[in-house]
């Protein structure tokens, strides 16, 4: 029994030693760090400059990544990025021994209570969105990392000319307000290489691709002062495969399927239907992809400028149809003139046969009456006379017919070399149409073949 509580006891002795001593330690290391505290911050001015010597500027680091590309409002000519900003700095008044404070080489220090330097972007336009991260950490030697992500809503010269296949290039300049480089200079942390080719947190699965970030440092000079000053490029490239599916392809089966319409014989009357229809699904077309097309007031989009013209194509192709059908139709109004006139003509000299032939036969039965008896020769020399008109007569309608039908026969022919005439005009109409659209649809596959190939260095 007493051998059982001898050992309970050295037990507990022997874990006690080995508490104490850890809890001792743990204590005397958050001492450690309170008193480090206690000794930059006691006596420290955040409103000064943290240079001994005055006439020494203080250097500003700066670095950035690009995390995404937000959004592109060509319209307002404004691009929202989200960007992982540094800066690095040293404050000579936040030095210390790490041997004298437990082998303390860096702690973490609120904002708020430090010298931090004026540094702004320059292409701000609005209050970006950003976490409150109130800590930075400085070391034994007084650097200062201070990191911090943000959203960036920036003022930027975009230009969508060339959509879909445009290149945007927008700057972040980084400079002091108030502060000239006599006082604050500023430097790149990294080397521009290594900034320009950094993509490792950038989001690569949007619409716009990350072409490069070069950077560059220059002095301002204002106003008789000097503020220096670093700039960021951010050089991104819109990828347009979306759009040339969706609005491009669509657009050229419209032109190719009205391009076949002509095809289809002059004298069709599914013609003009045909056109008229492609027509108007394009313009329906065409209104549905306005809310895809980027919105500007500086220039029109060469994708606006096709889409016009293409539609000016069309509108081209049905008048020209409608001119080539008028024109066939002119010789046909001729005709059926020419035609009707004639029946008429005709129809008048019969009537006008009959009548003489009505009075002719009352006038031999009259004569018949008075004289049935007597006058036996003048009425065999009469009736050779009658029989002798009516044959003229005959020949003279058959002459009539037969110089009607060689007329029309006539007219026939001359109506085939009319639709002869108008087919080679509209063939004529059509490899001009074809050249046009040629030239027009040659000169803007280059112009964005030239663009989608650009190489930014």
């Amino acid at each position: 029994m007493r051998a059982s509580a001898m050992a309970h006891l050295y037990l507990l002795v022997t874990v006690l030693s080995v508490v104490i001593p850890v809890s001792s330690a743990s204590h005397m290391k958050n001492s450690s760090v309170h008193d480090l505290t206690n000794y930059l911050l006691t006596d420290y001015s955040k409103g000064v400059r943290p240079v001994k010597n005055w006439t020494q500027a203080t250097t500003i680091y700066i670095d950035l990544f690009i995390h995404a590309v937000l959004d592109v409002d060509g319209q307002n000519q404004k691009l929202t990025s989200s960007i992982w900003y540094r800066q690095m700095w040293r404050d000579e008044f936040l030095t210390w021994n790490s041997s004298q404070f437990d082998g303390i080489g860096e702690i973490s220090l609120p904002l708020s209570v430090i010298w931090v330097p004026d540094i702004v972007i320059n292409e701000f336009v609005e209050d970006g969105k950003y976490p409150d991260l109130p800590y930075v950490y400085v070391s034994s030697s007084g650097t200062i990392r201070n990191y911090k992500p943000m959203q960036v809503v920036s003022a930027c010269n975009l230009e969508t000319y060339a959509f879909p296949f445009d290149i945007q290039n927008c700057s972040l300049t980084f400079s002091s307000c108030l502060h000239t480089v006599n006082d604050l200079n500023l430097s790149i942390w990294r080397s521009s290489k290594e900034i320009s080719e950094d993509k490792s947190i950038f989001l690569n699965d949007g619409e716009w691709e990350l072409v490069s970030v070069p950077s560059s440092y220059e002095i301002l000079h204002t106003q008789g002062r000097n503020f220096a000053q670093v700039q960021f490029n951010l050089v991104i490239r819109r990828r347009p495969m979306l759009y040339v599916v969706n609005i491009l392809l669509p657009s050229i089966l419209l032109m190719t399927v009205d391009l076949m319409s002509f095809y289809l014989p002059p004298n069709s009357k599914t013609r003009i239907m045909f056109k008229t229809s492609i027509l108007v699904g394009y313009t329906v077309f065409r209104v549905n992809m306005v809310d895809e097309l980027p919105a500007t007031t500086l220039m029109v989009p060469l994708v606006g400028v096709f889409f016009i013209v293409c539609m000016a194509l069309m509108v081209l192709s049905l008048g020209k149809s409608i001119f080539v059908i008028k024109f066939l139709h002119m010789d046909k109004e001729d005709t059926r003139g020419a035609l009707v006139s004639q029946c008429l003509s005709l129809t008048k000299s019969k009537h006008k046969d009959d009548s003489e032939q009505k009075s002719l036969s009352s006038t031999t039965e009259t004569e018949e009456n008075l004289d049935c008896e007597g006058e036996a020769d003048r009425a065999d020399l009469f009736s050779s006379t009658s029989d002798d008109l009516k044959m003229g007569e005959i020949l003279a309608e058959v002459a009539l017919i037969r110089s009607n039908m060689l007329k029309m026969e006539s007219e026939e022919t001359w109506h085939n070399h009319w639709l002869a005439l108008c087919y080679k005009l509209d063939s004529l109409l059509f490899k001009a149409y074809l050249l046009v659209f040629t030239a027009y649809a040659a000169t803007l596959g280059l112009l964005w073949w030239a663009w989608s190939s650009y190489k930014v260095y």
